[in-house]
């Protein structure tokens, strides 16, 4: 079953030290971003209703958004959300109102979010999210993706966070600044 693959810790093979870090970010991913590019992007994919990815863990309706986060232009982050639509309420409608702003400047600025346990998986050209972060960047024959579950109230969403390569190329420039490396 492909729930039971999502750990809490690194199974097997650990990651690299400079993905290690952006994996165990324990704040905003964008808020990161943000501090690590001159110029910083949300580019959305798609936001719309559909049948839960089994990756999901659930078989039913969800309000599905999908975003690249680009750093100096560059995409380093495919972010996959889901929220159930069977109970209908203010986190719906911000999700679905959202546009190409970041749902982590939702997440971690409003007080009543409450997140769940990072878990940690390496994906396969076989898993659908894989293929979803496929169309976007050139990717190797793995690549590692955290989620964790945000609660408001009776509400969770699940946010799906796929690494791209070029996200351990962030770094410092010759003028202080990060950008992403050549």
């Amino acid at each position: 079953m492909l729930q039971k693959r999502w750990r809490t810790g690194f199974a097997g093979m650990p990651p690299a030290p400079s993905l290690r870090s952006w994996l165990t970010e324990p704040d905003s991913l964008t808020a990161r971003c943000q501090r690590q590019a001159q110029h910083f992007r949300v580019r959305l994919l798609a936001s719309a209703q559909g049948l839960a990815l089994a990756e999901d863990g659930t078989g039913q309706w969800t309000r599905v958004r999908d975003v690249v986060l680009e750093c100096d232009g560059i995409p380093v982050i495919f972010a996959h959300t889901s929220l159930s639509t069977v109970k209908r309420g203010r986190l719906a409608r911000w999700l679905a109102g959202l546009g190409s702003r970041s749902l982590g400047s939702l997440l971690f600025a409003h007080p009543g979010f409450r997140r769940g346990p990072i878990e940690y998986c390496r994906l396969r050209p076989g898993d659908p999210l894989y293929r979803y972060a496929a169309r976007h960047a050139t990717l190797p024959s793995q690549v590692w993706a955290r989620r964790s579950r945000h609660r408001l109230g009776g509400l969770e969403v699940l946010v799906t966070e796929v690494f791209l390569p070029s996200i351990t190329n962030i770094g410092h420039n010759e003028d202080g600044y990060y950008s992403i490396k050549e």
